[in-house]
């Protein structure tokens, strides 16, 4: 019992740290988003995966030595994949704000990732034909349910505030958080790929905990080269970017934007570590709660956060309501998932 409290309180840590990340980067002043995204990244994508790697592994060249080159193509594509979706997920914040954003994100993401895998498995008539599918099936349901009632709430948000919300832009923000459910899946297939090194860790002594840690440099390798790729063409082409304009203010306010950032980079990066130990404290019989707890949680946090962050400030209380029940929905959703998985 003290370890399944343990491992929710990981779970609730590591979905609080993910739906926090952006709200340091949304306090960013005079950058470009694209150079905060950036900075941000090089934490989160290079810096500290490679770091806690170097802290974990004694020699890089004989560790990866043993590890195929299909399986590191493997990993740094399905990165490459992800990084698609971490795109469209920063930009889903950007236009839509952290409560709708997150809300509509994991919930597009609770969606496609039920689906995804049965279809690409060729299992999609186990899905509506067996009780753990049929469950499964109906939490999907509740999540679009949860995603329409979010989407009505930040259509009235924009109404209320017309043109007074500077970047919120609801018919994009949309658009962007579907491409950010499809691709997002590509760092799980980056995960099983990454099962060789899971087991080279193992063999070296390495904690269960941590295993799978070596892999994240190579799987966020990926990500990075599509974040960095974007970013730099954005600033290198569009006319009203600029990364001189950017690095042209004083060294206090380059100092703080830049801690900011890569605080930001931080947090999103340390849900990976709380979700391995919250992961490792469940029992293995109730492994199906550790991706439904986390979903939940981190819907709920994100709310709440831009809630806090003022967001919705001058939008009345209705929206705000309408925006709560959404959430609801959408936490229900995953719980009905993971009821399914637990069926099955």
């Amino acid at each position: 019992m003290i370890s399944i409290i343990s491992g929710i309180g990981w779970h609730t840590v590591g979905a609080a740290s993910a739906a926090s990340f952006y709200a340091p980067i949304s306090k960013v002043k005079q950058w470009s988003w694209e150079t905060t995204w950036a900075v941000a990244g090089f934490f989160s994508w290079i810096l500290l995966p490679w770091m806690v790697t170097w802290f974990l592994v004694p020699d890089f060249g004989t560790f990866y030595s043993s590890i195929s080159a299909k399986s590191f193509w493997a990993m740094f594509l399905f990165g490459a994949m992800w990084g698609i979706g971490n795109v469209n997920y920063g930009l889903t914040m950007r236009y839509l704000g952290m409560s709708l954003g997150i809300g509509i994100a994991i919930g597009v993401t609770l969606v496609v990732g039920s689906l995804m895998p049965v279809i690409i498995n060729g299992t999609f008539w186990h899905l509506i034909t067996t009780e753990s599918g049929e469950i499964t099936m109906l939490g999907v349901v509740v999540a679009l349910f949860g995603i329409a009632i979010v989407t009505y709430a930040g259509r009235k948000k924009e109404q209320v505030l017309g043109n007074t919300a500077e970047e919120f832009n609801l018919k994009k923000g949309l658009i962007l958080a579907v491409f950010c459910g499809i691709f997002s899946a590509g760092f799980a297939f980056g995960l099983s790929a990454a099962e060789p090194i899971r087991q080279q860790s193992l063999s070296i002594g390495i904690d269960p905990l941590y295993a799978m840690l070596p892999s994240y440099g190579i799987i966020m390798g990926g990500g990075a080269l599509i974040n960095f790729g974007y970013c730099i063409s954005r600033l290198a082409f569009k006319r009203d970017l600029s990364i001189r304009h950017d690095l042209s203010f004083p060294l206090k306010s380059l100092l703080v934007n830049a801690s900011l950032a890569a605080l930001g980079g931080i947090m999103w990066y340390l849900q990976f570590f709380f979700y391995a130990w919250g992961e490792a404290n469940i029992p293995q019989s109730l492994s199906f709660v550790n991706w439904m707890l986390h979903m939940s949680i981190y819907v709920l946090c994100g709310g709440l956060v831009g809630l806090a962050l003022a967001e919705w400030k001058g939008v009345g209380s209705r929206p705000v309501r309408i925006l709560c029940l959404g959430m609801l929905v959408i936490v229900a959703a995953a719980n009905i998932v993971g009821a399914g998985m637990a069926v099955g």
